[in-house]
């Protein structure tokens, strides 16, 4: 075990001896992985070692076999933690819409909603009315380059268009943390420059958290952290003072 000092900022998502097998295939296999509030995270790792099953379990779209994800909530008046793994598909959906936000390689945008519908539609499923929701989508859109686009399908906008509007949509909400597999993997590499700088200003840039799956070094390197991980495991982790792991995991 490697001991490390306290992060400098209140932990986010603490997760402690993470399995998830399918099959004999062990995807996670015992990972401990601490998040601090404000951190940019790239988890890399070849295909196959477990990193996009770790984004998922982290987010709570997966629930692991074993082992704990707690999502601290550090308000103005308390702080609250919430053990993910506890929760329902009900309460664990409730998180995700209103904390967490997703920004996924192809987007998973509607295409027959405009950009502006799309980016509004989170608000609207947690029942803000449709102008307040459209009213504010149109302000995400504007800060991401994209004003006077609002009324534009996704089939109107380039690739690298559509990604802003994914970022858009995953921040509409104020969430806590967004959680981001390959944003940029489908764009050529200037496009992919810009995407990313959009996605980092409008997450950490605001003093929120960044957690992304990539499989590009360049992209990696313009995060704060580097977690790698293989076979189910975490293998290294480039931050020398913002987290406690376990190299490996335990058997």
């Amino acid at each position: 075990m490697m001991n490390r000092p306290a992060p400098p900022h209140p932990p986010l998502l603490t997760a402690r001896g993470l399995r998830k097998s399918y099959g004999t295939t062990h995807a996670l296999d015992g990972v401990d992985l601490t998040v601090a509030a404000g951190e940019s995270v790239a988890i890399m790792g070849p295909s196959g070692s477990g990193k996009t099953t770790l984004m998922h379990v982290l987010s709570g779209i997966l629930t692991p076999d074993a082992g704990s994800v707690q999502f601290t909530d550090a308000g103005t008046q308390s702080t609250e933690t919430v053990e993910v793994t506890s929760l329902n598909e009900e309460a664990r959906a409730k998180l995700r819409r209103e904390r967490l936000g997703f920004v996924f390689q192809d987007g998973l945008l509607l295409p027959e909603l405009t950009a502006q519908e799309n980016v509004a539609l989170p608000l609207m499923l947690s029942g803000v009315p449709r102008a307040g929701a459209e009213s504010h989508a149109a302000q995400w859109l504007a800060a991401l380059g994209l004003d006077g686009m609002q009324d534009r399908r996704l089939g109107e906008l380039s690739g690298g268009q559509v990604q802003r509007v994914a970022i858009a949509r995953a921040q509409v909400a104020d969430p806590h943390v967004v959680f981001a597999d390959e944003p940029t993997g489908a764009l050529d590499s200037a496009t992919s420059a810009s995407v990313l700088g959009a996605l980092l200003d409008s997450t950490v840039g605001r003093g929120r958290t960044l957690v992304m799956v990539t499989h590009d070094q360049a992209t990696a390197d313009r995060c704060s952290r580097l977690v790698r991980v293989q076979d189910g495991r975490i293998v290294a982790d480039s931050a020398a003072d913002t987290t406690t792991i376990t190299v490996g995991g335990a058997r």
